[in-house]
């Protein structure tokens, strides 16, 4: 009746042995490190890299405890943040040897210490909100005028080219601000003015003159339209902003929109605010123009020689210098899409989508200069960097390019990724700044592992002394439950916060409620004088349905805090779910079978370790275990 078969041990103990092991890296806490990164897609982080950091802390007589490449970065770990300081000024001057063009971003960081035998099976200890971890945040006000003003800084060239093709004479087509002002010359123009745009342009609003003299009628972009101008611009901020993060190697950052036009950027485990500042500050330009290839131009590439008049060098990802016009046909804003891919032949070739203007530039260009090379140029800090110089083989129309020739899969996803997200779509600037330091963020650790702690001992207290072997075992399945759950939370990498560590507690609570119900359901069956296997075994059969039913409702509601939530509501919903199910497998399928193992092979049992049963109609007994 009351005995598992082998294979739900088995289950059990693989459960307790895989949650142990997961749960283990979050004991060892986290070391200062110093991690390097590549700024520029042209520098490559490998193993060579690795000896390079090895190298220069060696040179600076600087031990580090490891040194490990991760794919993207290399991080080397100290014990002491003093010997991390001093590491960071020394690999600065290893790497970056001309400061004012870094090729390297050098960051301060924190790392776990898990062993490399636990990292070797896969465990990682979990992710640890800005309020336990420490670092920096961010309030990030974006210009939304300045988005409006390069949307109709795009639109001035169209509507202008439209009305060129339609044959409406005007007197001149300007922007001022976020308005275009279209001088005409009488009705006439005026009418055919307002039909062209009307149907060619539907998200522009045409306000007619309203001083006869002047004629100067005003354009403007309909509020629908402005308001999703705007929120591209945001979610393009949002991305290009991740993309940035990356360098500095933090491993769960918060970026997400706030109210219409903020983004808050929370960076857990950034010392470096000066660092995280200048990152995201950065802003990336992309011009297309023609490479300079007159005698002159072609022996200063080849030499290094004098560059002629009205042609610039710039260096490409390879570092051989590329002479190119200082006329700019395109720029970024032309551009709306990037993709690797593969051309006709299967080698590896980035796509690109340019917007009405741009593709009718294009056309021109690539029509004129058939069998010349054609510069992409990327400006970042006001230095240009040459992505690519594709040789023009045949006029492009329709907006659609293809650049390929030379390149590896890799580098087809670097470029795109240059082009894709190099730029911000508007301007933004810091108007809320802190920073947490690594203190404060252990105080909020031994605070919170405190108030768990001490919740778990009472809890564990009360059991033994009111449930006595009974309450043993609900202790136990409490203790494995807290273990499942750190490892589960450890193995999806979720963030834990101050109100996840809250979420905890509950969870507990919640987790020792269901035991609390199987146990008076044995009580109530003991006091129906029902023999103990048979007490045992319905005890728990009527207790699973009250269980059932309270963790669904509370599960609906942490899925509701879950889907509608955000920041520190959406962490607390995490662990509030995820310690719903894992109480569920803790309270009926542990504890039985503990109780299983314990009382099942008992033929002749006659008592339980229960502590006292009530009876309403008799003196209160012990129903104790001989």
């Amino acid at each position: 009746m009351n005995r598992y078969p082998l294979w739900k041990y088995l289950v059990i103990a693989v459960t307790l042995v895989v949650g142990l092991l997961y749960a283990l890296p979050n004991v060892f806490g986290e070391s200062p490190a110093v991690q390097v990164s590549a700024v520029k897609a042209s520098v490559r982080i490998n193993t060579d890299t690795v000896q390079r950091v090895e190298a220069a802390l060696a040179a600076a007589n600087l031990k580090p405890s490891l040194v490990q490449f991760d794919g993207n970065s290399v991080k080397a770990r100290f014990e002491t943040t003093d010997a991390q300081l001093q590491a960071r000024d020394a690999l600065e001057r290893a790497f970056n040897t001309e400061p004012g063009n870094p090729s390297h971003v050098v960051a301060l960081n924190l790392v776990p210490r898990t062993p490399a035998w636990l990292a070797g099976l896969g465990a990682s200890p979990m992710y640890l909100g800005l309020d336990l971890r420490g670092g920096v945040h961010f309030m990030l006000q974006v210009d939304m005028n300045a988005a409006l003003q390069r949307r109709m800084d795009v639109l001035l060239g169209d509507v202008r080219t439209a009305l060129r093709e339609n044959t409406v004479r005007h007197n001149g087509l300007s922007r001022q601000g976020a308005v275009l002002a279209l001088s005409v010359r009488d009705e006439a123009s005026e009418a055919a003015a307002t039909q062209v745009i009307k149907d060619q342009f539907p998200d522009l609003v045409v306000t007619p003159a309203s001083d006869p003299a002047a004629r100067v009628m005003s354009i403007t972009l309909n509020p629908v339209a402005a308001r999703a101008v705007q929120d591209q611009a945001l979610k393009q901020n949002i991305t290009t902003l991740h993309n940035r993060i990356n360098e500095l190697g933090v491993a769960e950052p918060v970026i997400q929109q706030q109210g219409l036009d903020r983004i808050v950027v929370q960076l857990p485990g950034v010392q470096d605010t000066a660092k995280a500042k200048d990152i995201l500050g950065r802003t990336a330009t992309l011009e297309i123009r023609m490479v300079d290839e007159s005698a002159e131009g072609l022996a200063a590439e080849r030499n290094n020689g004098p560059v002629p008049f009205g042609a610039e060098r710039y260096a490409d990802r390879n570092g051989q210098s590329v002479i190119v016009k200082r006329e700019v046909l395109l720029t970024g804003e032309n551009l709306t899409d990037a993709q690797a891919g593969f051309d006709d032949t299967q080698q590896p070739a980035v796509h690109l989508t340019l917007d009405a203007k741009g593709a009718r530039i294009f056309r021109d260009v690539t029509r004129a200069n058939i069998n010349k090379r054609m510069a992409i140029i990327l400006f970042e800090k006001g230095r240009g960097e040459v992505v690519t110089a594709p040789v023009i083989r045949t006029e492009i129309g329709g907006g659609r390019v293809q650049i390929s020739g030379s390149m590896s899969t890799v580098e087809a996803t670097d470029t795109a990724l240059l082009l894709r997200a190099g730029s911000l779509a508007a301007p933004m600037e810091i108007v809320e700044e802190r920073t947490i330091g690594p203190s404060l963020g252990k105080e909020n650790i031994e605070r919170g592992f405190n108030s768990v702690m001490w919740g778990f001992v009472v809890i564990v207290a009360f059991m033994c002394v009111y449930y006595m072997l009974f309450g043993v075992f609900s202790s136990l399945a409490l203790a494995f439950n807290l273990v499942l759950l750190v490892a589960v939370l450890s193995m999806l990498q979720a963030t834990l916060t101050l109100p996840g560590i809250a979420a905890m507690a509950l969870a507990l609570g919640m987790a020792i409620d269901a035991n609390v119900l199987i146990n008076e359901r044995v009580r109530e069956e003991l006091r129906k004088g029902a023999a103990p296997q048979t007490a045992i075994n319905t005890g728990y059969d009527t207790a699973w349905g009250t269980i059932l039913d309270s963790n669904v409702t509370s599960l609906i509601a942490g899925v509701a805090l879950l889907i509608f939530g955000s920041g520190p509501v959406r962490g607390f919903a995490v662990v509030h779910c995820l310690g719903i199910l894992t109480s569920m497998f803790s309270a009926v399928v542990f504890s039985r079978g503990l109780v299983n193992l314990w009382y099942g092979r008992q033929k002749k049992l006659k008592t339980l370790s229960i502590g006292t049963v009530w009876t309403p109609d008799a003196s209160p007994s012990r129903a104790v275990s001989k």
